[in-house]
């Protein structure tokens, strides 16, 4: 079943208590949780001290996306919070299934992530001990960007891979998620679709729950063609 998870990074960040709220109002279950070193990145979020009580408020399924270098050091900074799952970047380690394994020793399921230039045979070998694949759309650091469409063509190898290995991780997409962009990926597969400023946190009228109505209804309405 596909889902909405919310980039709570893009939440206004005064009122983080308020916007919990209002997600858990407009049905939102996931939560998609960046944290940002400003190496691998030119950008900083989120601290642990930030994460711990909205994870702690048992209403959401989380994602601790780590955009970071040394992603070693920030596994043991982050897995105490019990997130559900830790992502790290397949581009950050030589060792990928070494980070899984300690991933998995702290009770948590692992995900990798993988940005748009990176091939996506790559992360083939790591399908079959993972829970969690977060493909970017955009190249991680900020909101806004411009959604890069070959990467669809990545997400249907990674499907034809998934069916071959008979492996069934979740499949999460990340960046300019729009009802456009959204219908274009569930017509290919994915799971999680992860919204930021494209279509929740932003001016354009409306609540949460409506907007989330009509991502989903541009989901629904791609399968009943």
């Amino acid at each position: 079943m596909e889902k909405i998870a919310a980039s709570i990074m893009c939440g206004n960040q005064l009122a983080l208590g308020q916007e919990l709220q209002e997600l858990h109002a407009a049905g939102i279950d996931w939560l998609h949780c960046d944290v940002m070193d400003g190496v691998y990145v030119n950008n900083l979020a989120m601290a642990p001290y930030v994460l711990e009580p909205i994870i702690q408020t048992k209403k959401f399924i989380t994602d601790i996306h780590l955009a970071c270098v040394d992603p070693e050091k920030y596994i043991e900074m982050f897995a105490p919070l019990a997130p559900d799952y830790l992502t790290f970047h397949l581009e950050t380690t030589e060792d990928p299934k070494a980070l899984v394994k300690k991933i998995h020793n702290h009770g948590l399921k692992a995900g990798i992530a993988i940005n748009p230039e990176t091939p996506i045979e790559n992360i083939f070998p790591y399908l079959a001990v993972i829970e969690l694949i977060l493909v970017m759309t955009v190249n991680p650091g900020f909101a806004g960007q411009k959604f890069q469409w070959p990467v669809l063509e990545k997400l249907e190898l990674l499907n034809r891979q998934l069916e071959m290995q008979k492996v069934s991780p979740i499949i999460e997409v990340d960046g300019n998620i729009n009802s456009e962009t959204a219908a274009a990926i569930s017509k290919i597969g994915a799971t999680i679709y992860v919204v930021g400023t494209s279509a929740l946190f932003n001016t354009k009228p409306g609540s949460y729950g409506e907007k989330a109505d009509d991502l989903k209804q541009s989901l629904v309405s791609m399968k009943e063609k």
